[in-house]
């Protein structure tokens, strides 16, 4: 697993071969491999993605469409366009229809086995990405631009990861931290034997600042790979959550040679953090 490091080192290479081209006939296959490829590790994209994928057309008069794109895997079907078209403005297609990208990627999606139903519709014109959960089509949709890719990568991280919905940007998500922080605080310190003791606030406090360095940590590549610190405190059940942390603190603040050698791996695989 890449760290988090070298995805955004990836990705910001990634970003200065691609950002300013984008001719959708010519490059849109070459554009969606190296992405999965060079950013999200596929090792074979092109056994991941498929291209040019037909699709029974509405129109009578017609044979088929193609669907630019489409990940079996994660059931996500790609509208490619070029880098000139605007994704919010509706184009008229063979049968007279004025549909916008992410319309059109829809329309076709209603021609696939139920087995292909699309999780993901991704409307992209090499500079933006404008992704459209399925579960709730009539949403606003997430974009997510080229030029952002290197601190926004793992908004879509849900191409090769099924079970991967971190779409927000940064800010929605640190609103929505601070008010689970404050949730938090006030929970456990019902917890307390005496919750109005300065040296229970002073504790919980101190608690409270290490919870949100471990959320950021995890995030910020400090750990190692995103949502480690989720992945470790998510095995154990809530009257052990104590124990986890307190063994967690400890580990973090030893280095790896004074650790013991025998303890357990999800644990050893954090590292030191003076101070």
């Amino acid at each position: 697993m890449a760290t988090d490091t070298k995805q955004r080192q990836a990705a910001k290479a990634f970003v200065k071969d691609w950002l300013g081209k984008g001719y959708e006939k010519g490059e849109t296959a070459r554009f969606w491999m190296d992405l999965l490829g060079r950013v999200y590790g596929i090792t074979n994209p092109a056994q991941f993605i498929q291209f040019e994928v037909p699709v029974k057309t509405f129109a009578k008069d017609k044979g088929s469409d193609f669907i630019d794109a489409y990940i079996p895997t994660t059931k996500v079907l790609i509208e490619q366009k070029g880098s000139h078209v605007d994704l919010t403005a509706k184009a008229k297609q063979s049968d007279g229809m004025e549909l916008t990208p992410f319309q059109q990627g829809w329309r076709y999606a209603g021609g696939l086995p139920h087995n292909m139903n699309p999780r993901w519709i991704v409307a992209c014109n090499f500079n933006t990405f404008e992704v459209h959960n399925m579960e709730a089509p009539d949403a606003v949709p997430e974009v997510i631009q080229l030029a952002d890719l290197e601190k926004e990568y793992h908004r879509l991280s849900f191409l090769v990861d099924d079970t991967n919905v971190h779409l927000k940007k940064e800010l929605d998500v640190s609103i929505q931290a601070g008010e689970i922080v404050g949730v938090l605080y006030d929970k456990i310190l019902a917890q307390y034997k005496d919750p109005t003791n300065p040296e229970s606030q002073k504790a919980l406090n101190k608690l409270c600042v290490r919870l949100v360095f471990c959320l950021y940590a995890e995030d910020a590549g400090i750990f190692g790979t995103k949502d480690m610190f989720h992945d470790y405190m998510s095995q154990f059940e809530a009257k052990d959550f104590r124990k986890a942390l307190i063994e967690l603190f400890e580990v973090l603040d030893t280095k790896p040679e004074d650790r013991d050698e025998y303890m357990d791996e999800d644990l050893a695989a954090f590292p030191y953090v003076n101070g």
